[in-house]
């Protein structure tokens, strides 16, 4: 069935437009995501086609029997109602049944048995009863209690929560054709919620249209991309690989556009000044090419890669030491007698559930917050650099070249030279035209960029990122991972982006809850992979011993002589072990691959050559890894 269709859409703000003359189509089951830089026109798209936006020119045409449902960045709530009152607001039979129902099961005291007994009797009635289940799943997985309370009283991310489970219960109920529009579905998610929300809308037969800067999460959910770019839209289908390399494709082929229409462009402008102002001889044919080949010319083709060799203040010896750090709010305990000592260079990830002391374990170490006891001693040539949850704050409105100005004129290098505060900031894709606009215009992910650079602008070398991922965009994403991949300081990341915290943290701090923090030697899906494992431990059926025989035992044998107590593995020898098991079969298979090509006779001499080099190669890491293994194994 056909869903949308979009054609010529074009929408500005003043003189720039957003998005010039775009058109495509949605039809039922796509699950689409749509990737562009902030400050582009990506909400601004999503709400045009939900009707809360009115495009400048082109036409959107949605099927009659499809209703749009969209899931902003910013809820509409009634602040003052409940919980339970904003989730279900419709006037439908089925949620007004559910609605009383849960309303009755969830206050603390016991309910009135007649009124239960009517709302039961009103389920049974409406055949209600798998809807409940459904409801009960969403609010269970998202981590929504007590109903009753005001929306005013909940924090910005349990509104977004909220939000979310309000949107897909309007989905599951009675809409056959839904088309669902959904801006950041995963901030303020911890990683569990975002698990949980991939495989309900795998499952579900939903068509889908997202914005959202986890790769992993677009990966498993979406099967096409639609790119917003320098005005234009460009469609991708696949998986996020996939659109990079064809992005990639594209703007090679671009600039070799771009390079003809700039040599056609001298030509035709050397023969436009020739002609005679007073002729009128002059082809218009021409001089209608003529302008289409300048506008092509003075295309800029920007390069989205920063590289900076950055002068960082050096770090000493002495860089942060925790001893016996104890911590706690009321009965939640985050810390209980945490020791470690930060190395220089240290890369660590820092994964738990919302609400069990993170972001107050990073506050302790700047000295934000103090530690019920023990010490937390700071190296005096640390400098830290702090990318905080608050986001940006400005004194009062200024220009975005100002703000940045007012911290430094220019950014130093390693090798001596300087970058001007005007380039640091196109290198973070602000370009000249936006370097005048006033902070209050920019978007919500253009000012995170800006808080982001004016961070790295002062030269931290101790980097502490909270959820530095919200609400950025996948090419900003890209140049800050770029630029962390090169960082020389220590660097603590708290983020619910699987695929950021893979790319960059050698290890995990894991907030198991009650005060304990296990150190994980791996990135994040090597620590779910590891859980999963644990799980499938625990599910194994025990042993069941043999009840001890009445009938008299034969004589003991003479007792063998004791072995020494084994040592038992610590968690990252188990780790190693393992890795070392598939390091060990990857190399057998790829040294039995190898034989087989040079036993065909078929290879030319440079490839047996080095086909014959690296089965030597693999040789020495076999016995390496081989011994490695069998030390600790026994």
């Amino acid at each position: 069935m056909h869903y949308v269709t979009v054609e010529g859409l074009t929408k500005s703000y003043g003189a720039t437009p957003l998005f010039e003359n775009i058109s495509f189509h949605i039809e039922e089951g796509d699950k689409i995501a749509l990737v562009a830089l902030n400050g582009t026109g990506k909400s601004t798209l999503l709400r045009i086609l939900c009707g809360k936006e009115v495009a400048d020119a082109g036409k959107v045409w949605i099927h009659k029997d499809v209703t749009v449902v969209m899931l902003e960045q910013q809820a509409d709530f009634v602040l003052h109602k409940s919980v339970l009152e904003n989730i279900f607001n419709y006037n439908h039979p089925v949620l007004q049944a559910i609605k009383a129902y849960e309303q009755l099961t969830d206050e603390d005291q016991e309910p009135d048995l007649d009124e239960l007994t009517k709302a039961i009797a009103r389920m049974d009635e409406l055949n209600a009863w798998h809807f409940d289940a459904k409801v009960k799943q969403i609010l269970g997985r998202l981590n929504i209690h007590h109903l009753d309370q005001p929306v005013s009283s909940l924090s910005g991310g349990q509104q977004k929560r909220v939000a979310l489970a309000k949107v897909l219960i309007d989905i599951g109920f009675e809409h056959t054709h839904t088309l669902l529009i959904m801006d950041e579905p995963t901030n303020h998610l911890d990683v569990s919620m975002i698990e949980w929300l991939e495989n309900y809308l795998d499952q579900e037969r939903v068509t889908l249209l997202l914005v959202t800067h986890d790769r992993y999460f677009l990966d498993s959910v979406c099967n096409e991309i639609m790119e917003l770019d320098r005005q234009q839209l460009f469609i991708y289908k696949g998986d996020y690989e996939n659109y990079l390399e064809k992005k990639a494709s594209r703007e090679d082929m671009d600039r070799s556009s771009v390079e003809k229409a700039r040599n056609q462009y001298r030509k035709e402008l050397e023969w436009m000044r020739k002609q005679p102002k007073a002729r009128t001889t002059k082809s218009k044919s021409r001089q209608d090419a003529f302008y289409d080949v300048e506008k092509r010319a003075k295309q800029r083709l920007e390069q989205q890669q920063l590289e900076l060799n950055v002068k960082m203040t050096r770090l000493g010896g002495k860089i942060l030491e925790l001893k016996k750090v104890y911590k706690s709010f009321g009965s939640l305990q985050i810390l209980k007698g945490f020791d470690y000592t930060f190395k220089r260079g240290e890369r660590i990830g820092v994964v738990g559930k919302n609400g069990v002391g993170k972001s107050t374990f990073l506050n302790m170490l700047m000295g934000l917050e103090q530690p019920d006891s023990g010490k937390i001693n700071v190296g005096e040539t640390v400098v830290f650099g702090n990318y905080s949850q608050q986001g940006l704050v400005v004194k009062e409105d200024m220009r975005v070249i100002e703000f940045v100005k007012n911290i430094a004129e220019n950014f130093p290098l390693a090798d001596g030279t300087k970058v001007s505060a005007a380039q640091f900031l196109q290198l973070f894709l602000f370009t000249p035209e936006k370097q005048y606009t006033f902070i209050s215009k920019l978007s919500g992910g253009e000012k995170r960029r800006l808080f982001l650079l004016s961070l790295l602008f002062r030269n931290p070398n101790f980097l502490i990122l909270d959820e530095p991922t919200n609400d950025l965009d996948l090419p900003t994403l890209s140049i800050l991972e770029d630029f962390l991949l090169s960082y020389q300081g220590c660097l603590l990341i708290v983020s619910h982006d699987r695929y950021f915290m893979d790319k960059l943290v050698d290890h995990l701090f894991v907030f198991e809850g009650n005060g304990v923090i296990r150190d994980f030697p791996g990135n994040y899906t090597q620590y779910r992979d590891w859980e999963k494992d644990q799980e499938k431990i625990k599910e194994m059926p025990v042993p069941v011993e043999k009840p001890a025989s009445s009938e008299p035992q034969p004589s003991a044998a003479p007792a063998a002589p004791q072995k020494p107590a084994t040592k038992k593995l610590s968690f990252k020898e188990q780790r190693e072990l393992q890795l070392l098991e598939k390091d060990i079969e990857a190399l057998e298979a790829e040294k039995k691959q190898l034989d087989e090509k040079m036993g065909a006779g078929s290879l030319p001499y440079e490839e047996l050559d080095a086909a014959a080099r690296r089965v030597g190669e693999i040789m020495a890491l076999l016995d390496e890894k081989g011994m490695r293994w069998l030390e600790l194994s026994e």
